[in-house]
């Protein structure tokens, strides 16, 4: 059975991309931690990120490193935080989280409940420095 990331990757669900290539995607998360929290992942479904070859996995974090900027650039932040949780979606992926405090990397507190106008928004004005 796919994951939801392997259903948004193939276009059955809709998503706010940020930016893609033959092996990655990245989109928002339409349930963040804050305001531009991003999700990068292989279109390669594997669940554990550990699992990926040593290539595949330094390639994700490359490509994660090339959207960051584009994000602390859009978005007020003092930092981009990394997170790699792994525990909903059985399919290996990294959060990009723009940070004032580390408590912005608290996967615990309440999600943010944001409209899909905004996250448009939000993914557009991201985009917009890529």
């Amino acid at each position: 059975m796919s994951t939801i990331f392997s259903k948004i990757i193939a276009g059955e669900i809709p998503c706010h991309k940020i930016a893609e290539n033959e092996q990655f995607l990245a989109f928002l998360d339409v349930m963040p931690l804050v305001e531009g929290h991003v999700l990068v992942v292989p279109k390669e479904e594997t669940d554990y990120i550990f699992d990926l070859a040593p290539d595949q996995l330094a390639d994700l974090m490359k490509f994660a490193q090339s959207v960051a900027p584009a994000i602390r650039k859009a978005i007020p932040c003092k930092r981009i935080g990394v997170a790699v949780i792994g525990l909903e979606v059985p399919h290996a992926h990294v959060h990009l989280v723009p940070m004032t405090t580390a408590n912005d990397l608290n996967f615990t507190q309440a999600k943010l409940q944001v409209s899909q106008e905004s996250l448009a928004k939000t993914a557009e004005l991201i985009r917009s420095f890529l």
